[in-house]
Parts: structure tokens; sequence; C-alpha cells
């Protein structure tokens, strides 16, 4: 016999034998609601006090018989539909213990949600008798959106009346014939946290950029993740009933979790469920233009991936396009560990050799002497306007979080002829995915490998410091602890509290206005001053012509012209000195610079 669903606790077997038995009440394929069905249901419902609720296919079949709260019942997809742009071939018929027979918010964003054929309440009185009833269908606006039709009050006699069926397959038909459909083709997502509001504020600026529409949010304040359903599965019912209120198709949770806990609050919420790794991986995606920016988020994505295929086929069976899905690595998910292994060691083999051709190029600028200077800081600080600010560059720039993933660098030349090379780096997060900072660990070496490292911050953003903090600690993470910084609040032309608390000798410039940027060339100028020495050479008269050499590898600050040849002062980075020092270093010796 099939089994029941729901909250089952505090009932005794005999009562359960007799739930179960309602499988067995026979309903024909033109009867909406047999009155046996009917009276039964409203009976076992004055007994326990409790919601029931029956699936019914389009057939005939009860597909499941469900029992909840006093006052809400969990719905569930079957998944019996045709197509996606079809009803789902179920009604769903539940009890209302309080004797009103009215439709719930959430019943009506239910029959929209599942696209359910129909949803039917019937009010129940204490003695387990029916009052009244209600109804609505899901038909097509004249918009041409999906939409649960008005409430409509039905006598209790015409609950078997073969219109109502007759009425369902008309507007299926309806739809089988109208391909196109105005529905959004985003995401509707339900966030859920047990961190902070403030964490849940970003996720929900990550799934905006990943193409959602939240449309609500759930913070549950607790000290660690429930392991089996994170939130606790008291907390993840009520987000069931929330999200089912507000028609959401997709869970995200503000935290990285295990294959069992995403499973589990599938179960429970009846929606796909991705973390907040997935989400940003499925941002990277969307973002990574080059080659290698490709290659590397696919790299990540199959790593996530790795752990939480194995003995779950049936679970990615039911997984289609969307946020979490997309990817310019390996589209098709129902593959097994072995083929996943084998697609990581060719796109690692693949990342070695454009890592290898970027070494090349980062040599090739080291022999040229020229100094590095890395724009870092946390996402959408507004790097990339200050990058085309400074460089007249022309890179995206967009109010989004990682709008730009590859590093893009660009030559600088400074009012008195010095030249640096500024990068813009991918921005970071906190709980930032650890396989996409594996994954991006060349391009984060080049940008962090810089001479000096230009700290971006958000000055409108009231998070700033905490924000810092989390630079601060991929920063640690990557080694990046020895260069010279200098600390920059951006967007200050939307400041209102002149007096805001920054740290000390952090510069107060706009990339869209321009204020501060003389200070910040200025400071970027002192420090590559000061990866300069100053050291002293002796050209004699019959070596003249090297002067002209000694000038293009640095900045000559003195000459005095003696009896045995011109005293040059010379500063010069360690590359240049070097190179000199192999080519005429007797000259720094006979001078003991």
């Amino acid at each position: 016999m099939p089994e029941l669903s729901g909250n089952l606790s505090g009932l005794r077997e005999s009562t359960q034998k007799h739930l179960k038995e309602l499988y067995d009440v026979p309903v024909g394929p033109t009867e909406f609601l047999p009155a046996e069905l009917a009276g039964r249901m409203a009976e076992l419902t004055g007994l326990i006090n409790r919601e029931i609720a029956v699936y019914i296919a389009r057939s005939g079949e009860i597909l499941s018989v469900t029992v909840g709260q006093s006052d809400s019942v969990p719905l569930e997809d079957f998944g019996q539909r045709r197509s996606l742009k079809r009803l789902s071939r179920v009604r769903c018929v539940h009890t209302h213990p309080n004797g009103d027979e009215i439709l719930s918010d959430v019943d009506l964003a239910a029959v929209e949600s599942l696209r359910l054929d129909a949803m039917c309440a019937l009010g129940v009185n204490a003695s387990g008798r029916l009052t009244a009833a209600s109804l609505s269908f899901l038909s097509q606006s004249d918009a041409g959106a999906l939409k649960a039709g008005p409430i409509q009050r039905v006598g209790l006699r015409e609950l078997d009346d073969p219109k109502l069926m007759e009425a369902i397959r008309s507007n299926d038909l309806l739809l089988a014939l109208d391909t196109e459909t105005t529905l959004e083709d985003r995401e509707r997502a339900f966030l859920i946290s047990v961190d902070t509001e403030r964490s849940l504020l970003e996720l929900a600026a990550l799934a905006e950029s990943a193409g959602a529409q939240v449309v609500g949010s759930a913070l549950q304040g607790k000290t660690r993740p429930d392991p089996v359903t994170y939130i606790g599965s008291g907390k993840a019912g009520d987000v069931a009933l929330q999200a089912q209120a507000s028609a959401a198709n997709l869970l995200i949770v503000d935290d990285e979790i295990s294959a069992v806990q995403a499973r589990r609050l599938e179960e429970i919420v009846g929606i796909p469920v991705i973390d907040r790794t997935a989400l940003i991986l499925d941002i990277f995606a969307q973002r990574a233009v080059s080659s290698e920016g490709k290659l590397q988020v696919a790299l990540a994505q199959l790593n996530y991936k790795a752990s939480r295929l194995i003995g779950a086929r049936a679970q990615l069976s039911r997984l289609a396009g969307g946020i979490g899905t997309r990817g310019p690595g390996e589209s098709k998910l129902e593959m097994d560990r072995r083929h996943i292994r084998a697609r990581i060691q060719r796109l690692k083999a693949d990342l070695k050799e454009l890592e290898r051709q970027r070494e090349i190029r980062r040599r090739n600028r080291q022999g040229s002497d020229i100094l590095t200077v890395a724009l870092v800081g946390y996402t959408n600080t507004g790097k990339s306007t200050l990058l085309n600010l400074l460089s007249g560059a022309d890179v995206l720039v967009k109010d989004q979080l990682f709008a730009t993933l590859d590093t893009v660098s660009r030559r600088v030349t400074l009012r008195d002829g010095d030249e640096f090379l500024l990068s813009d780096s991918v921005g970071f997060i906190s709980k930032l995915p650890t396989d996409l900072v594996e994954a991006f660990r060349s391009t984060l070496d080049e940008a962090l490998g810089a001479d000096i490292l230009v700290i971006v911050s958000d000055a409108s953003n009231p998070q700033a410091l905490a924000q810092r903090e989390v630079v601060e600690e991929v920063l640690a993470s990557q080694g990046a602890t020895e260069q010279p910084r200098i600390e920059v609040y951006n967007k200050w032309d939307t400041v209102c509290n002149e007096n805001r608390v920054t740290p000390t000798g952090a510069l107060k410039v706009s990339a869209k206005t321009g204020e501060g940027i003389p200070l910040l060339l200025d400071a970027i100028t002192a420090l590559l001053r000061r990866q300069e020495r100053t050291h002293t050479l002796l050209i004699p008269f019959d070596r003249y012509s090297l002067l002209g050499e000694i000038r293009r590898q640095g900045r000559i600050i003195e000459e005095t012209h003696g009896d045995e040849g011109t005293l040059v002062r010379i500063r010069l980075n360690h590359p240049a000195y070097q190179r000199l020092m192999s080519l005429y270093g007797e000259l720094f010796r006979r001078a003991g610079g």
C-alpha cells in the first residue's frame, strides 16, 4: 500500500490505516472529486484536527495523501506534465479544519509555481462534516501569463460535475497551442542564511548578479548550521510555505552545504537547492571571456561537482538549465567519477600550457624593468572604473558583483615620464569558494605578485571595514603581505558623512569625478621611487657613449664632470642595476657605488 507523507507524529496506527485507505477510493476520469472521497477526507480531518491533502492525477489515480498542521499542509510537485509549458496534470484537494473553505495566498501561489490543474479547499467543521468548498484553476491571463484564476465557491454537490474536468482540459489545450509564454525566464529565488543580515543582503546581490529575481528570504540565527537541513527541520517547513507563497522556484543557501543537506532541503521545500558556492561559480561561468578564464571556471565547477555526483544520479536527472548549471565546461551532468577525473586532468593540462605562456610574458615584462601596480579589493568597489581613469582603458564597468573576471593590465605614464604597469584583478568576496581560488591561482599570482598593491574599498558601503578584513584574509592566504600598499576609499563623492571612520592614511578618491586622483598618483610615484636606489658611476671620457645607455636604464639626478670623466648619480630599480652590473660592473666598483 502506498505510504503517507507529512506530519504523522502522534497519529495512531489505526488512524494512519484509515488515511492510507484514501488511496483506494475510486476516482473516475471525468470526476473532479467524488463525494465518497470528500466525505472520508472530512471525517478524518475532524478526527485528527489537521489538514489533509490529496493529489489526484488526471487519470484518476491518487498520487499522494499528505497530513499537515492544523492550518497548513506541504504542497508538492509530482512532475507529470508533458511539457514545462503545460499544466502538471495533477490537482490538489485539501481540507481546512477551521471550517473556512477559502483558498489561502499560499494555495494560490502553489497553483502557479507547481502549475497544478486546480487547487480545491474543503471547509470541515469540528464534527468532521463538510461545510463548503472553493477552487481555483490555472489559466492564461489576457496578457498571456499563467495565473491562478479567481477563487470560485462551489456547491458540495457540484464537486463531481464533469464540467470541472472539462475546464481543466480546455486550459491545458490552450497552453499546448500557445508555444510562447510571457512568464519571466529568470529564476525566482528564495534565500536562507544562518549568518547575518549583512551576509543575506550580499547573497541577494549575488543572486541578482546571476540573473535571478529575489522574491523572499529567511534568516535563522544559529551558532552553526544544522548538519541535516542547514536551518533546522522546523524552520525548513516554514521556509517551504514562504517559498510557495512567493512562487519561488529556486532556494539559495548562504553557505556551502553538503549533498545530504541539499537533498533534504529539496525534499522539504520542494524546489531545487543550490548553495553560495554554486551561485558564485555560476556568475563566473557567465562572465568568463578569455580562454583561460573559461578553463579556470570549468575546472572549479568540476572540482565542486565531483564530490556531489557520486551516488546522486537520480537527483542529477532532475536538474535543468539555470543558476548553478551554466558554464563553459561540462554541460552533461550525468557522468561518472572516472569521466569527471579525466575532464579535470585535461583542463589542468590546458591551464598549465596557458600558465607557461603567461610566465613567459611576465618574464618579458620583468626584463623591461617596468614596475607593476595591482588594484585589489572587494568586488564592486570600482576598481575597473579606476583602471579606466588612470590608464585610458575601456574595461567593462557595471554596478554588479564580479562584472569582470580576467586580469587586465595597462601601461600608465606619469607626468615626469616614468611608467608602470597597472593591473585590475578579480574582486574578492566573503566565503570565496576554495575551488575557485585554486583555479584562479595563476591569475591571482600575477596580480598579487605586483610591486605595489592599491587596495580599493567602497566608501559608500557601510560594511567597508568588514569587507577590508575579508580582502586582508585573501591576501594573507595568497602570501601577498610584503608589498608596499596604498589604501584607497573610492566613491567618496557619494559619502554624505565626511567624518566617517577610515583607516589612517587612506586616500579619499572618486574614480567617477576625479577627486583625489592626483594624490593617488603622487602616492604611487613615491612608492615607485622607493623601489629605486641611488648609485654612483664614473664614466671615462673614452667610454662616454655609455651615458646614453645608462640614461635609458634609470633616472640621472646629478652629473659632475671631472678630469677622469663624468661622475653620475643615478636612481635604478633592482633589475636595471643587475643588468648594468653584469655589463659595466667595473664602473660601479671604481666609483665605490
